[in-house]
């Protein structure tokens, strides 16, 4: 039985072009020959990382919707895991309908605004 399922997958930044449509265009392939069905592809393009990894600021996101067995799944973050060029991946089932657009990029951060300079307390008494 066919299970839907998504993908989120993050690639190196530096990837070149051609490089992340190979990995896509093989993880599709996979799904076809094991006798799934491919829904689609969205390239959300580069995002800010919450934190780095390997020293990366950024990655590539794309989000593949597919419907496959289990043991394609499997098989597929197998391979996902091994493939250079991945840094993370996320495996779920899919809702229908419910699959999200990328996420809003977060606004500029405001211009730090320096704190105001407070005068020194005076500490001498005046006695006269």
């Amino acid at each position: 039985m066919l299970v839907a399922y998504e993908i989120l997958l993050m690639l190196d930044p530096e990837l070149p072009e051609q490089r992340q449509e190979e990995i896509v265009k093989r993880t599709s392939d996979l799904v076809k020959d094991a006798g799934g069905k491919w829904v689609g592809h969205d390239a959300w393009g580069r995002r800010r990382l919450a934190y780095e990894i390997a020293h990366k600021p950024e990655g590539t996101y794309h989000l593949l919707n597919f419907d496959a067995e289990p043991e394609t799944l499997e098989e597929l973050s197998r391979i996902l895991r091994i493939t250079d060029g991945v840094m993370r991946h996320l495996a779920v089932r899919r809702i229908e309908g419910g699959s999200p657009g990328p996420p809003p990029e977060p606004e500029p951060e405001p211009e730090a605004v320096p704190e105001p300079a407070y005068a020194e307390a005076n500490t001498s008494s005046e006695e006269e």
